[in-house]
Formats: structure tokens, sequence, C-alpha cells
């Protein structure tokens, strides 16, 4: 008999692209109760990637240790998943990827770190989380193209500026890189995968081998 899946996504990674990597029953970022109803639909799985913070109350820990109480596994990883999963791993919650590690470790401990304000309806991020800049920032160093003390100084602004705020031309106009540098250092990004999402298809692909 296959088991039921139920995934939590939409910004990390969109739910059409989400399908073609494991059949599941997707869902809006999750937020306060919506576990609790998932558990109503008896799944034997339940994804947490993307949820919301501040546009309404996060998803709680009790119903996550609820799910798992009634014998559901529950994985998590990217954003909210990650987060919920470094508070609840030794509870059971199975947490996976960059992210995690990074709040699962302490190199990361606010909320701030990977939240990002979004479009209601297309569920299109409008700001860029802070674990994705240092992410890319991390690998322009390795690319020569940045150099340590300059990552340190554009993270500094990044920091400085209220997340719904936070994108890449508002940090870059007020850091003090030199432009050239800024507008090869924006080519570099602009190709680069966000870890959010390939933090989100490694937590599909987990499931996946669950199955």
């Amino acid at each position: 008999m296959s088991k039921k899946v139920i995934v939590f996504t939409g910004l990390s990674i969109s739910p059409k692209e989400a399908q073609t990597i494991l059949e599941a029953d997707y869902r809006a970022p999750v937020k306060r109760n919506d576990v609790l109803n998932a558990i109503a639909d008896k799944p034997d799985i339940i994804g947490i990637i993307d949820g919301v913070f501040h546009q309404s109350p996060a998803v709680s820990h009790k119903e996550i240790m609820k799910a798992m109480d009634e014998g559901i596994t529950v994985v998590g990883g990217s954003s909210m998943g990650a987060l919920r999963a470094s508070e609840l791993d030794v509870l059971g919650m199975k947490g996976i990827g960059y992210v995690y590690n990074q709040y699962a470790s302490g190199a990361i401990t606010s909320d701030d770190d990977v939240a990002v304000t979004f479009d209601p309806d297309s569920k299109v991020s409008l700001s860029e989380a802070l674990v994705n800049i240092d992410y890319k920032l991390n690998l322009a160093i390795e690319e020569d193209i940045i150099t340590r003390e300059e990552k340190d100084e554009i993270i500094k602004v990044a920091k400085e500026i209220y997340y719904p705020k936070r994108t890449y031309s508002y940090i870059f106009a007020k850091s003090e890189i030199d432009e050239d540098k800024k507008a090869k250092l924006m080519e570099f990004i602009n190709k680069t995968d966000d870890i959010k999402y390939l933090d989100a298809i490694e937590v599909l692909e987990y499931i996946k081998s669950l199955l």
C-alpha cells in the first residue's frame, strides 16, 4: 500500500517542481494549526519546508510533537522546517540539509536567518533570506570574487536591514564595496542556486527514499 505524504512548501521550491521529484499532497507554507489539520488526513509522512513567521502565528512545537506521537514521520529542512527540526530532533523530528545543520550546530540561531516576505497569491519571495546571502557570499569568496572582509561588511549591512526589505539591490546600495565588484558579485549570485532551494530538494529526496 502506498504511503500518504503531505508537504508544506511553496517558497523554497514550487509545488509544481516539487511534484516532479516526489508525488505528494503539497500545501502552502505551514502556519499554526496546519499540522493538526494534516494529522486528521492520516498521512504517513509530513514534510515541513516553508512556513510563515510573522504574517500568521508560526507552527507550534506541540502540534509537530502530536504528529510524531500519532506515529507520523515528520521531516524538516530548508526554512521553517530546518528551524523546527533543530529544536525537535531530540524528540524524533528528522532534520535534513545545510540550513538544518547550521541551526543544529548553533552557527545560526534566529528565525530572521531564514525569514522572507512573500506575495501571498503568487508565493514569490519579495526579500532574500540571510542564510542564502551568507551561503552565496561564502561561495563568492571561494571563487575569489570578494574577500572575507568584504563578505563581513556585506553581512553587517544585511543584518541591519529589517528582513522584509532585505534584497540584494538594497544591501548593495548601502554597501561600500567597489561598484565593479558589486556587478561581478551580482552576476555570480544570480546564477547560483539558493541553499534553501537545494535543501528543499534534499528533503524531498529523503522522503522519497523512505517510500
